[in-house]
């Protein structure tokens, strides 16, 4: 345990949030509740082809329909070149302004054409269908080995990859290198090769895209919307629209889920032009239907791993390729599956390689630890079936190849004091690991790595005139951030929670702010109100030596008041915070602080899982009857949140074990674009999900926090795989693991 105090009044309590009452009485702001005076509505045309070339597009027809005030296509934003890249931290710019236009071609059926503004979104819905498109159709491609093969359609004549002669879908090979592959595998007694595909699933998030954009020509233009950072929202729309940053202001609404979905715009630059075009504000929300087809999933793939071990258990090689799907633009997250899958191990040979490959679907967005869950499906499948074959304990296996905090991953980065024994322990010694299994049933296991994040955050602190406190930081709050940076503000002042607001500020009232994303936001945001608060004090003390008449090193602060320091500073009667707020005006003036920075020091975490699961026979369907999920959190500001943190994690990591996929037809087509026919778990398909949370504190944290958003859904998806073969004695090798393919399995 590392040198933190545990000794907390609120750190650490299941303190009421913040939010709770607004969120269940219905009165919570989201963007599609937003509406101003004058405001019409906004409809984008999508086209019905996978693969195309825009040959015309015909407006007149829609412009002539009473109540249409604007129409717009591609030619009203700006062109992009496509030889400059354009980072907005792991995005590109270039890609996301011609996912919300079409531009050169149609890339994905789905994908934006034209869109307009009316008086009514059934003025809109009607205008839409007059626009008349010419389509040169092309061949298309949605599978990733189909999109590599050498007779696959081509998505870009710009393409070329190093290594790959002529035109190819491939966009990009990243390697992993470390030690002697060829000798690693000399040293093996044993040696695992498999193949395993993984199809694309959607993040899930209840509230679509939804937007209300007001174009100011003679002052700042505004956007409310639902999303996961404001101040992406406006550098984004500003690139994509032709304006000036400092020329928008982005309010953040509630947001009603985003898991990585919502770290990236497909409305805003669109009612920005329409706005602009038509001089009324313009109101703008994706359907269902318009989620699923136009919007980034998770990435499918498919991957090769071959591993050697020792018959002691010593892993001493490894060595693949994972494919993995971008969508139609470059950018997949295959670099985190070649780095974190096998992050938690000490490998002394590695041959990896990671390929990003384009194919007609949507750009694919982050999911909660991207590129995480698919890679450590594959090593954590191949690292059971090695402890079969070895006759070993699972979790033994794992422990003796466990990395240790002074050795290098694969990739050279240090994971540090990461947990793996507690949390493998805590999971040994649950309840759950003594429950006797019956006929078709089984027990499987896995662990998983993310990294976390740091970078750019903000926040204020105010002091009220009654002594209450107000602490805005830059970050959506989408994991309960607002109550833990509750909870410290009232923890370092000394006074009741209850007497703390939390607030997100927009893009004028507060410093810039990285997405929330990465699992970074407690970690980040902890930083800069913890140095806010630090602020104030420093304030409220040098006010309390004024009052004195004494050196503010005099002073000190303690249970919410401050006090002389020891007899030497002279007998005063503690000055509480409600009083030196009081005497502001009197004393100095308000009493606020402001930290903006990039913050560093964060660090990776483990999450250990162990799921029990029944296979029907006759049916192939798998329920799952315990889960048990460990987690090395760092410092759990709030327990609550974190507890839920890591169960919706492991929600997630089900549906996408065993039932979620997007399905296309053969016309590239998405068949299943809606939550009736895409299945999520419901409560019935889950039981209650053990949270188990290791406190591990960071050391380079004030309260200790690392990140716990992502972790959560990386094992799951092994761990259910492993289970399956321990009910059944049939190993799968592709997700989704629904009814069909573990009934096909069975009855092999």
């Amino acid at each position: 345990m590392n040198d933190i105090s545990l000794d907390n009044k609120w750190i650490g309590q299941r303190t009421l949030r913040p939010d709770g009452i607004e969120k269940v009485t219905g009165s919570a702001q989201y963007a599609a509740d937003f509406a101003m005076p004058g405001m019409v509505y906004g409809k984008v045309l999508r086209s019905p082809h996978a693969h195309a070339v825009i040959k015309s597009i015909d407006t007149s027809e829609a412009e002539k329909l009473k109540g249409v005030l604007a129409v717009m296509t591609g030619d009203d934003l700006p062109l992009l070149p496509l030889d400059e890249p354009l980072p907005n931290g792991p995005n590109d710019i270039r890609w996301i302004s011609r996912g919300c236009m079409a531009r050169e071609k149609i890339l994905y059926t789905g994908h934006p054409v034209a869109a307009v503004a009316a008086t009514s979104a059934s003025i809109a819905a009607a205008a839409v269908k007059l626009i008349k498109v010419d389509y040169d159709v092309l061949p298309h491609v949605i599978d990733v080995d189909e999109a590599m093969a050498s007779n696959a359609p081509i998505l870009h004549d710009w393409i070329s990859t190093d290594g790959i002669d002529g035109p190819t879908n491939i966009s990009n090979i990243m390697t992993v290198k470390t030690g002697d592959v060829e000798k690693g595998f000399a040293e093996a007694d044993l040696i695992v090769e498999r193949d395993f595909k993984s199809e694309a699933v959607h993040q899930g998030y209840i509230e679509p895209q939804a937007c209300v954009v007001s174009y100011k020509p003679d002052a700042q233009s505004v956007i409310w919307s639902s999303s996961q950072g404001q101040f992406m929202v406006r550098s984004m729309t500003a690139k994509i629209a032709g304006l000036a940053t400092g020329d928008i202001k982005a309010i953040p609404a509630e947001i009603g889920g985003g898991f990585g979905g919502k770290t990236i715009i497909y409305l805003e630059p669109v009612a920005m032009i329409l706005s602009k075009k038509c001089g009324r504000p313009v109101k703008m929300q994706n359907s269902r239907e318009e989620v699923f087809q136009s919007t980034g999933p998770a990435a499918g793939m498919s991957a090769s791993l071959k591993v050697g071990v020792t018959k002691e258990g010593k892993l001493t090689a490894v060595s693949g390729a994972y494919n993995f799907q971008a969508g139609c633009y470059p950018g997949s997250p295959v670099g985190r599956a070649c780095h974190f899958s096998f992050s938690c191990y000490d490998i002394p040979n590695a041959d990896l390689k990671g390929l990003d490959v384009v194919s007609n679907r949507p750009n694919v967005t982050a999911y909660r630890a991207p590129g995480a869950p698919q890679g450590n499906y594959v090593f954590e499948a191949i690292l059971d079936e090695i402890a079969t074959e070895l006759s070993m304990d699972p979790w033994e296996l794992r422990l003796k190849n466990a990395l240790a905090a002074d050795k290098p991953t694969i990739y050279g980065a240090k994971i540090g004091e990461a947990a793996i024994q507690e949390i493998i322990d805590s999971v040994r010694n649950h309840p759950n690991a003594k429950a006797e299994l019956g006929p078709n049933q089984g027990r499987g296991v896995a662990i998983g790595y993310w990294g976390n994040a740091g970078g750019e955050s903000s926040a204020q602190l105010n002091i009220n005139e009654d002594g209450s406190a107000l602490v805005v930081t830059g970050h959506p709050d989408i994991g309960g951030s607002r109550a833990s940076m509750v909870n410290i503000v009232a923890e370092k002042l000394g006074i009741d929670y209850r007497n703390v607001s939390a607030q997100i500020g927009d893009t004028n009232n507060v410093g810039i702010s990285a997405v929330t994303g990465g699992s970074r936001v407690t970690f980040a945001s902890g930083i800069v109100v913890d140095e806010a608060t630090d602020q104030v004090i420093e304030t409220l003390k040098g006010r309390a030596a004024s009052i004195w008449g004494i050196d503010v090193e005099a002073v000190e602060w303690s249970d919410g008041a401050a006090h002389p320091a020891g007899q030497n500073a002279g007998e005063f009667d503690p000055l509480t915070l409600q009083e030196l707020a009081a005497k502001a005006l009197s004393t100095g003036g308000p009493i606020m602080a402001t930290v903006s920075k990039n913050t560093g020091g964060h660090m990776g975490a483990v999450g250990a899982h162990m799921v029990d699961v029944e296979v029907d026979p006759d049916t192939g369907h798998v329920k799952i009857l315990r889960f048990t999920a460990s987690q090395d959190v760092g410092r759990a500001i709030h327990p609550s949140y974190v507890e839920g943190q890591i169960q919706g994690g492991v929600a997630q990591g089900v549906g996408w074990a065993l039932n979620e996929e997007y399905i296309y037809d053969k016309n590239g087509r998405l068949d299943n674009a809606g939550f009736l026919d895409y299945r999520i778990p419901v409560a019935s398909d889950l039981p209650t999900i053990d949270a188990v949370m290791v406190e591990n504190p960071n050391p380079a944290h004030p309260y200790g926090v690392k990140g716990v958003g992502e972790i959560p859904l990386v094992p799951a998806l092994a761990a259910i795989a492993n289970a399956i073969h321990d009910a059944t004695g049939k190993r799968l090798y592709e997700l989704p693991m629904s009814p069909p393919t573990v009934l096909a399995a069975l009855d092999e």
